[in-house]
C-alpha cells in the first residue's frame, strides 16, 4: 500500500487568493490571518497574489481566471456572506459556493474555500482566526498532492 503524508510544506508554492470586500472588516482579517498561515507554512510573500471583489457572486469569475493563467499551484477564496432577510442569502451561499468548486474541478486545480456562511457578524468573527488559517493549510496541502499525483502520473506514462 502506498500512503501519501500531508505535506504543509509551502515553499516553492504560488498561490492566489481572492478576498470578497463585502463585510470587508471579517474579509480583511481573515486575509491578514491566512496570509501570515501561508508564510508560516514556508510561501513566499512575492508568490502570494490576492485580487479583491465586490461580493461572494464575483468570487468564482476572478479565481477561474487566476486558474487559467496557470501560475498558480492552489487557489483561496475569501468572504463572509450573512443572512438577511430575503432569500438572497441562500443565493448567494449556493452559487458562490458551486462556482468555486466548478472553478476547482474543471482546472484541476485546488481551491480552499473559505467563504464563511453565518447567520449574523457574531457567528463569522467566531470563525475568522480558524477558517482563515485551516484555508491556508489546505491550499498548501493540497497544492502538494496534486503536484505529487501529476508527477508521479508523468513518471508513469515515461517509463
Amino acid at each position: 500500500m502506498n500512503i501519501i503524508e500531508p505535506d504543509l510544506n509551502g515553499k516553492q508554492l504560488r498561490i492566489g487568493i481572492v478576498q470578497a470586500r463585502f463585510t470587508n472588516e471579517i474579509g480583511s482579517e481573515m486575509l491578514k490571518v491566512c496570509h501570515r498561515t501561508l508564510l508560516d507554512l514556508g510561501v513566499a510573500d512575492e508568490d502570494i497574489t490576492v485580487a479583491t471583489v465586490p461580493g461572494a457572486l464575483e468570487v468564482p469569475l476572478v479565481l477561474q481566471n487566476m486558474a487559467a493563467s496557470e501560475q498558480y499551484d492552489a487557489l483561496i477564496a475569501i468572504g463572509v456572506v450573512i443572512r438577511g432577510e430575503t432569500y438572497h442569502f441562500e443565493l448567494v451561499s449556493n452559487e458562490s459556493g458551486a462556482g468555486v468548486t466548478r472553478v476547482g474541478l474543471d482546472y484541476n486545480i485546488p481551491i480552499a474555500n473559505a467563504i464563511l456562511t453565518t447567520e449574523n457578524d457574531e457567528q463569522a468573527v467566531a470563525r475568522i482566526e480558524e477558517k482563515a488559517a485551516d484555508a491556508a493549510k489546505v491550499a498548501v496541502e493540497c497544492a502538494n498532492l496534486v503536484n505529487r499525483l501529476l508527477e508521479e502520473q508523468f513518471d508513469d506514462e515515461d517509463e
